[in-house]
């Protein structure tokens, strides 16, 4: 499966007071990345939240820092799918610079009806690329 990648400058309002990128601002890109990711496949998220009451949520995360990125820093965060379920996906990101990994993360989001915040399923044919179902 492809990888999405999505770029990002570091700035003043990034860093805390040790001039580094704050740590949950990390997390402020990745979700950047995958709404980047979803318009790539053709979503458009209030349409979808209009049309169909459906919207994603995060379920669950797990994230590894390894390095911190500065002011400045010219970065990608990408996103990759690893597991489709009937009402969730399970993502792959990471948050390089250049060649070297800053963050990693594993991301589930889960389709919910945002008028319950009950589970539904996503819909057949919703993304671009299909994903099978695992």
């Amino acid at each position: 499966m492809s990888v999405f990648s999505w770029p990002v400058r570091i700035y003043w309002e990034d860093t805390d007071a040790g001039g580094v990128v704050y740590h949950a601002n990390y997390i402020r890109f990745m979700e950047r990345a995958r709404t980047e990711w979803l318009r790539a496949q053709g979503i458009d998220q209030l349409a979808l939240r209009e049309e169909t009451a459906l919207g994603f949520v995060v379920r669950d995360m797990h994230l590894d820092f390894h390095r911190p990125a500065r002011l400045d820093d010219e970065l990608r965060v990408t996103v990759s799918v690893k597991e489709r379920r009937s009402a969730s996906m399970l993502f792959g990101q990471e948050i390089v610079r250049g060649e070297e990994a800053l963050v990693r993360a594993k991301v589930r989001v889960a389709c919910v009806n945002l008028d319950t915040m009950r589970p539904a399923q996503i819909p057949a044919g919703l993304f671009a690329q299909e994903f099978p179902i695992t």
